[in-house]
């Protein structure tokens, strides 16, 4: 009896143990169903009649409209308004390597979005990425504290629309010289949610005791072009990016 009763136990738990990758498989199918669907390549509503370098024709002409995240009006306190004009003194146009957090979340380098139930990667032309990370971690203990050009990003879905939380990130300037003087003290805050078929919007608020007076926030839109299916950039001699009929394609080789 006791043979019988041990051997039906195993024989229970080699089914539970069988069935179990497959409950796993199942429960993963089912949270990826419950993602939207952001793939495609995303460009920037404002900022779409922009090269991939980033520099428009206007740029540096009267009237020319500041990025929201390098708006002179902003909340900006002394140490920031200091910090703004010394960027803006010495600001001269140039191809840079990229963009770096936050700038490039405003900016006209096409996007990627790569969405798993696990985490979010924002990837753009420059083939700089962002590590979203949707799992229910927290941020590292204040003991592994990393400053990095990205920061530490974690995020959650509520419903249809991605939450990131990103702290740590390196002065930004440090890595492109158009960026916002933000210190690596500031607290950035995202939301992004698919409105239409083709249009994700975006919100982002920064608090940074060290050069703002009030917390920042911006918003802006990013629209799928269907004239790019892949991010292809290398170098700026290899630049084949080109506008027609308002979005991005791929100009015919040079002769």
């Amino acid at each position: 009896m006791q043979k019988l009763l041990r051997g039906t136990l195993l024989l229970v738990c080699l089914l539970v143990a069988g069935q179990g990758p497959a409950h796993a498989a199942e429960a993963r199918a089912e949270a990826f169903s419950r993602l939207p669907d952001w793939r495609g390549i995303w460009i920037s509503e404002e900022a779409a009649d922009t090269g991939i370098s980033g520099f428009p024709d206007t740029i540096g002409q009267p009237g020319a409209k500041p990025r929201q995240l390098m708006d002179p009006a902003g909340p900006w306190n002394a140490e920031g308004q200091r910090r703004l004009g010394a960027l803006f003194a010495g600001m001269a146009g140039r191809k840079a390597l990229g963009w770096g957090f936050p700038m490039m979340m405003e900016s006209p380098a096409p996007l990627q979005f790569l969405i798993t139930p696990e985490e979010t990667l924002i990837i753009n032309i420059y083939q700089e990425a962002r590590h979203v990370y949707t799992d229910g971690r927290g941020h590292p203990p204040e003991e592994d504290r990393w400053i990095t050009t990205w920061g530490d990003s974690t995020g959650s879905w509520e419903g249809d629309t991605l939450l990131i939380d990103t702290i740590w990130v390196r002065d930004p300037p440090r890595y492109f010289q158009a960026a916002p003087p933000f210190s690596d003290q500031a607290h950035y805050v995202e939301r992004l949610r698919l409105t239409a078929p083709d249009r994700i919007e975006w919100e982002m608020t920064i608090e940074d005791p060290v050069t703002l007076t009030a917390p920042l926030q911006v918003k802006s839109a990013f629209v799928r072009t269907p004239n790019l299916d892949r991010l292809v950039h290398d170098a700026f001699e290899n630049d084949r990016s080109e506008l027609e009929g308002g979005t991005f394609t791929i100009a015919p080789p040079k002769e």
